[in-house]
């Protein structure tokens, strides 16, 4: 797929300020509409910074939480996260989401954060997660709707195809048809999962500014970062202005916009 190469994971920092910051409003929604009960053991596949291990650890009295990711720079940073006093904190490892190290059973839980679509079999990734939780546990992971939800996504390859067209292979709402309903449920029947639920999760997304915005753009962590650090300067000077001429800016130099999750769910079968 053309858009890989510039799927760059290795600072956590800039990931954090570019989207995950954002990932973490809809952890909170996402674990909360998930109904497990307290003392329940889970695990992160693909945790990445560690913002949906986190909401687990802080909203759902959890007996064990475990993240695993590809990225040892991304645990490194889940790992330097504090965790809410008087709660038990996430454990983080180096792991394939695709290969959990974990024995059949293990959990009452398994979940993923805006990691299925950039795994080179997904499929995999969910059968393993059915096959780690215990028989009627849960399996449940969000992603982002790039197709249609995704406000700072769709100006900034708009911007990007406008001022350089090769740049339309790039578009993660051409790249990632997963990410949407029928993709989601047929994924998760697939694994024999049932009771499979594909619902939305929106999640407001204000900048304070045009540099709030564009600045993360410059870390070089994620796919439209990672291809802004492709650009000779002079590009990269055109597709800024070309983004900052099309964003709705309020008065006060204030940009709203809105990000949209699928939330997917289902039931490992059996006793």
């Amino acid at each position: 797929m053309p858009g890989e190469r510039f799927d760059t994971w290795a600072a956590g920092e800039g990931y954090e300020r570019y989207m995950g910051r954002w990932s973490r409003r809809v952890a909170e929604v996402f674990t909360d509409s998930l109904g497990v009960g307290p003392g329940a053991r889970w695990i992160d596949a693909g945790c990445g910074t560690g913002a949906l291990a986190g909401a687990v650890a802080a909203r759902c009295r959890p007996g064990l939480v475990l993240g695993v990711d590809r990225s040892a720079a991304f645990v490194a940073a889940a790992r330097a996260a504090t965790a809410p006093a008087g709660t038990p904190g996430p454990v983080f490892a180096v792991a394939d989401a695709q290969a959990l190290p974990v024995r059949d059973g293990a959990f009452d839980a398994a979940v993923s954060a805006l990691a299925l679509n950039f795994l080179p079999a997904p499929g995999a990734a969910v059968a393993e997660a059915a096959r780690a939780v215990r028989p009627g546990g849960l399996v449940a992971a969000y992603v982002w709707d790039y197709a249609e939800g995704m406000g700072l996504l769709g100006h900034f390859w708009d911007a990007a195809v406008a001022t350089d067209p090769s740049a339309a292979a790039l578009d993660e709402r051409r790249r990632f048809p997963l990410c949407r309903p029928e993709p989601l449920r047929t994924l998760w029947a697939g694994a024999g999962l049932d009771a499979v639920r594909v619902v939305p999760v929106e999640v407001a997304t204000p900048f304070a500014g045009f540099a709030d915005l564009w600045e993360p753009f410059l870390a070089g962590q994620g796919p439209a970062p990672g291809y802004v650090a492709s650009l000779a300067p002079a590009a990269r000077g055109r597709l800024r202005d070309a983004l900052a001429r099309a964003l709705p800016v309020r008065a006060d130099g204030a940009i709203a916009l809105t990000a949209r999750a699928w939330a997917v769910s289902g039931r490992r079968t059996g006793r």
